[in-house]
């Protein structure tokens, strides 16, 4: 895991461990700009690890479309609290 924690950016990455279904990284950042205006930012990317995520295949990748918009859901909610 990383850890970023700058003026103007913190957040943290991941990568997925030994024997995950998926091989990949998953990083989760807030950053301001020079107006002040707050930003989320998901970065991801990924691959089949297993025999099994390879089969899943579209079935794999909708499950991450519906994670993804999941995490933004939740930054929306943060934002208006």
């Amino acid at each position: 895991m990383l850890a970023i924690n700058e003026d103007d950016r913190a957040g943290f990455a991941y990568g997925t461990l030994p024997g995950h279904p998926e091989c990949g990284e998953e990083a989760f950042l807030v950053r301001r700009d020079g107006m002040g205006q707050v930003y989320f930012e998901v970065r991801a990317f990924s691959r089949p690890g297993s025999l099994i995520a390879r089969i899943a295949g579209p079935v794999g990748r909708l499950a991450q479309d519906v994670m993804t918009r999941r995490y933004l859901g939740a930054m929306r909610s943060l934002s208006r609290a």
